[in-house]
């Protein structure tokens, strides 16, 4: 079987693309960094605890996994809220909930593949922590809001904390993808420094 090449590079056809290098250039983050560091050492300072939260024995980053329990909760909150009716408030409250549950270890994942990222990445990384931090705060007011009978303030809440998480996935997706910062087996990296290529599964 013939290996299917790995994407090619693109030019720089994205408007974004000069925002993130200046934001992966702003020292000014650094001190920002200095406390994500602490965080990490925290969170992932036990080489068998980080080993765990980093997916190693899964031969890639669990961190992409987990995240999708917040994100989908969230956004499935949301579509209710837009196209259900007032039965579905509770349905919506409950995955609201869930999502602010699930982010706790979502993010324990995230904090372990920081601390193998460069110094570069560390600063994009701290936003990207910032914006899912303050994502989760919103959801998790507009869990309380719903929680008294507020919903009109709970879906406000809930539409805000995803616009907020969207920027955070968009920063998680440049580590993940553009600087392929993420725990995988050494032997994919290897495949493709020898090939360019990544070996098929046979």
């Amino acid at each position: 079987m013939t290996a299917a090449p790995h994407s090619p590079a693109v030019g720089p056809d994205s408007p974004l693309t000069p925002v993130m290098r200046a934001l992966e250039n702003t020292g000014a983050l650094d001190p920002v960094v200095a406390v994500g560091d602490a965080v990490a050492r925290i969170a992932a300072g036990n080489d068998r605890v980080r080993g765990v939260l980093q997916g190693r024995k899964l031969g890639h980053a669990v961190h992409p996994l987990l995240v999708e329990v917040p994100m989908g909760t969230w956004l499935s909150a949301l579509l209710l809220d837009v196209l259900g009716g007032p039965g579905e408030r509770g349905a919506a409250r409950m995955l609201t909930g869930v999502g602010v549950l699930s982010a706790v270890p979502s993010a324990l994942t995230g904090w372990a593949e920081y601390s193998g990222a460069q110094r570069r990445d560390r600063r994009v990384a701290v936003v990207h922590a910032a914006a899912n931090g303050l994502a989760t705060g919103l959801q998790a007011g507009s869990w309380v809001a719903r929680h008294v009978g507020r919903d009109g303030l709970g879906r406000a809440l809930g539409l805000s904390g995803m616009g907020v998480a969207g920027l955070g996935g968009y920063l998680g997706g440049h580590l993940a993808i553009a600087r392929t910062v993420g725990t995988r087996d050494v032997v994919y990296t290897r495949d493709r420094a020898q090939t360019g290529r990544v070996t098929p599964a046979r």
